[in-house]
């Protein structure tokens, strides 16, 4: 049985994913504390599951391709939640979407082919988790603030990077493959 904790933790935080928009915006005096402790909660199953997976080898195909889903979807619906509330520019949503679907339709188009190559997340990618994490928490607890803004626009530089890193990756073993 514990060897599913790490699925288990990952689809638990899946399960976030909606709850966050709906207490978020429930009009509650208490909507916004209650929002951040969701984010943090899927924050901590994400280290929680991905420390329990590696410590005891308990990686799976599915935990793989889950994990960074969850991630993904937690991470732009909660800006999008602070965008729709007026907390954060149109461009980092603009740009965040861009880049989680071109990595998506990416990431697809090289698992199916036949090589199944999967690229795995690197420092500027965890990084830019890290900061676009700090803001986000930043931005619930003190949205008129300009440091959160900071902080949302290195991390974006930092998912740039990583999204740059990944395409030379991508572009590298697509043109060595269509050599062969």
């Amino acid at each position: 049985m514990y060897k599913y904790i790490p699925n288990l933790l990952t689809i638990l935080r899946l399960l976030l994913v909606p709850v966050f928009p709906m207490v978020y915006f429930s009009g509650s005096k208490t909507a916004m504390t209650h929002a951040l402790f969701i984010f943090i909660i899927a924050g901590f199953t994400d280290f929680l599951d991905g420390y329990i997976a590696r410590r005891f080898n308990l990686t799976s195909v599915v935990g793989t391709a889950l994990d960074p889903l969850a991630d993904k979807l937690m991470l732009l619906t909660t800006l999008t939640c602070l965008y729709l509330s007026g907390y954060l520019p149109l461009v980092i949503i603009a740009i965040m979407y861009l880049k989680e679907l071109t990595m998506m339709l990416t990431g697809l188009y090289m698992y199916f082919r036949k090589e199944k190559l999967v690229v795995s997340s690197n420092i500027f990618g965890k990084l830019a988790t890290l900061i676009f994490s700090i803001a986000v928490v930043l931005t619930m607890l003190k949205p008129t603030g300009q440091l959160h803004l900071i902080l949302l626009y290195t991390a974006l530089l930092f998912k740039l990077t990583a999204f740059s890193s990944y395409a030379i990756h991508f572009f590298k073993h697509t043109s060595k493959v269509m050599k062969h």
